[in-house]
């Protein structure tokens, strides 16, 4: 695949710079800038945090603008007194993936197969999954850099992911329980499905020497058998139906009561009362919208009134943009805010479709 722009190219062109502070910590050795403390109304002792990652080649300098409107959006409902019931201040936070900016160490590691970068697969899910847990060490320690004096504290965890920020946030809602809301942003739950279309589209020998192309794909050089041993360990996708058939829709959609009674207690572990945006652009080349489309059926059809896991408080807004490719728009912009607003609000989101929308 060719390198991707910065899909946040065009996200700020809608509005002017918004201002916001910015205060650099080093945290556990990654530089970390907290945006909003100034901004914090005083009486409020909560605290909730944003946790923003960047998209792939891009650094943390990229979510700044995420933040500022983000912030803003939500002390402006505060003036309003919409704070919803308990309300409680907002920060965000932004730091380098690694092998990103400050913490860049092989420029090759950050390209793909077509690039020249023979482990592409195994650089780019050991860097998105190593950053969410960055995330999980940072949210640890947070509060004692940011709150010293014990003025607030951090009740609410938030994450928004653009792109390699989306898949590593997509690990960070799954496999951390204080984080309880995420915003992807053109990102993929399902790592296989990804690369296995990204290997098609790239011609690999590994991939078109197989009859059928592929059927030997996964456990070759390109994609060894230790890189899919940890995969299916942490991956969405792997961790709820990599024993189905992610083919057959009426598989997914008709499991039987044995299969229901084995994923419900990872259901509830993994997604139980986490709320996801989902936004896509149905014209991405680089993260086809198609090749997360199983799983996410899947999750809606079991989180949907009457579903088998429509008790655990999983909630889910699926978002397909028209003609939208490999980006972050202004219309996705504004959704991510609302979707954060309402969610601080305790308004909630329960948007959960059977078909994903369209915008």
């Amino acid at each position: 695949m060719a390198a991707p722009n910065n899909p946040m190219e065009q996200t700020h062109t809608d509005s002017h710079e918004l201002p916001i502070s910015k205060k650099t910590f080093t945290i556990a050795g990654i530089i970390t800038d907290v945006f909003g403390l100034e901004e914090l109304p005083g009486p409020l002792q909560e605290v909730a945090c944003l946790w923003l990652l960047h998209p792939r080649k891009q650094t943390k300098e990229t979510m700044q603008h995420v933040a500022a409107a983000s912030i803003h959006d939500w002390n402006n409902r505060l003036k309003d007194g919409r704070g919803g019931r308990s309300p409680k201040g907002l920060i965000a936070v932004a730091f380098d993936q690694r092998n990103h900016g400050t913490r860049k160490v092989d420029d090759l590691a950050n390209e793909a197969w077509r690039q020249g970068n023979p482990r592409h697969a195994q650089d780019m899910f050991s860097i998105f999954q190593g950053t969410a847990i960055d995330t999980s060490a940072l949210l640890e320690y947070l509060a004692a850099y940011a709150f010293p004096h014990n003025e607030h504290s951090i009740t609410m965890n938030l994450v928004l992911g653009v792109s390699l920020g989306a898949h590593a946030a997509w690990h960070c809602i799954m496999n951390d329980v204080r984080i309880s809301t995420a915003v992807i942003v053109v990102g993929c739950p399902d790592y296989m499905a990804l690369m296995g279309d990204r290997a098609r589209k790239s011609k690999l020998k590994t991939w078109t020497s197989s009859d059928p192309p592929g059927s030997r794909f996964f456990g070759s050089p390109d994609f060894p058998q230790g890189l899919l041993d940890t995969v299916e360990l942490y991956d969405p996708a792997s961790m709820l139906i990599s024993l189905l058939d992610k083919n057959d829709e009426d598989r997914l959609s008709n499991l039987s009561e044995a299969e229901k009674q084995r994923l419900r207690p990872i259901m509830e572990d993994r997604l139980g009362d986490r709320r996801i945006l989902n936004m896509a652009g149905k014209a991405d080349k680089l993260v086809p919208y198609v090749c997360g489309e199983p799983f996410l059926k899947f999750l809606k059809n079991a989180i949907a009134a009457g579903g088998w896991s429509s008790d655990k408080g999983t909630h889910l807004e699926d978002i397909v943009f028209d003609g939208v490719g490999h980006e972050f728009t202004p219309a996705m912009k504004e959704r991510a805010i609302n979707f954060i607003s309402n969610t601080l609000a305790d308004e909630g989101v329960d948007i959960v479709n059977n078909k994903a929308s369209k915008m």
